[in-house]
């Protein structure tokens, strides 16, 4: 009967502390949150660069060069400054900007119809295009900067003196007035002559005759 009580008892104390271990694992537990992981983004788009050429690299004083930006601003207004280095030493004539470039002292009509500083308006798709008579020779460099956009380019135009026309050589035909005109102050002294010694003549045997 004792036996029985110890036996009973050990049930009962065992199960007291199951109870609570069993509870503990019913309990669910904490699960680890997830990583976040940040979408790839984009790579970013390379910025927009402006264009500026010439029709013709080089040309001759008094030639007309067609300037055509590109990539600029719609409907913007483009500032274009032209600089001028001379393609030798500087002479007299020229005066030297402060940024070491020289700009040949040009008549005012010259600078009028050739203006260093100018302006275009581009079209809706950022496009313009300027006709420029150099005055000066040189190697002029144009650089346009948008207003709006702040978008700039330049490029660079070969001015060189007007060729010299060849001194054609003398063909025949350019020789026959000359000669004309020769054979007949020739023609005319042989007449002359000719007469000179007739009447010589005739005045010598009119002498003769007369004694």
């Amino acid at each position: 009967m004792r036996l029985s009580r110890i036996i009973m008892a050990l049930t009962v104390g065992l199960a007291v502390v199951a109870v609570p271990a069993a509870a503990g694992a019913a309990q669910p537990q904490p699960q680890p949150s997830p990583t976040v992981v940040d979408p790839p983004q984009p790579p970013p788009y390379p910025p927009v660069l402006a264009s500026l050429t010439v029709n013709r690299p080089t040309i001759f004083l008094g030639e007309t060069v067609i300037l055509t930006g590109r990539n600029y601003g719609p409907n913007e207004t483009v500032d274009i400054v032209v600089s001028v280095t001379p393609l030798a030493a500087p002479a007299a004539g020229t005066a030297r900007r402060s940024d070491g470039s020289t700009v040949a002292m040009a008549p005012v009509a010259f600078q009028a119809s050739a203006p260093l500083s100018f302006t275009a308006r581009t079209n809706s798709e950022g496009v313009f295009t300027r006709r420029y008579t150099p005055s000066v020779t040189g190697l002029l460099t144009f650089t346009g900067t948008g207003r709006e956009s702040g978008r700039t380019a330049s490029t660079q135009l070969r001015v060189l003196h007007k060729k010299k026309k060849p001194h054609l050589p003398v063909t025949g035909s350019s020789l026959d007035t000359p000669m004309k005109v020769g054979g007949g102050l020739v023609a005319a002294g042989a007449v002359l002559l000719l007469g000179t010694l007739a009447w010589r003549r005739r005045n010598r045997f009119g002498a003769g005759g007369a004694n």
